[in-house]
């Protein structure tokens, strides 16, 4: 497992306009997509394979969610 806290690139969707509420999302990792949450980045990520985080946006995308 890679360590979360200084391999990942972190990014923050454009749409969340500097709110509280939002997840960053790291995608550099290879095989893993780590996301967290902004507001404790030093906290927990979950980590999803990369075919099951494309699986997630797809459904998301096409409204099978």
């Amino acid at each position: 497992m890679p360590d979360l806290a200084a391999t990942p690139a972190w990014r923050k969707s454009t749409l969340s306009d500097g709110g509280n509420g939002c997840v960053e999302v790291a995608t550099n990792l290879p095989g893993l997509v780590a996301i967290r949450d902004s507001k404790d980045p030093s906290g927990p990520a979950l980590t999803f394979s990369t075919t099951a985080w494309n699986d997630f946006l797809d459904r998301i995308r096409t409204g099978t969610i």
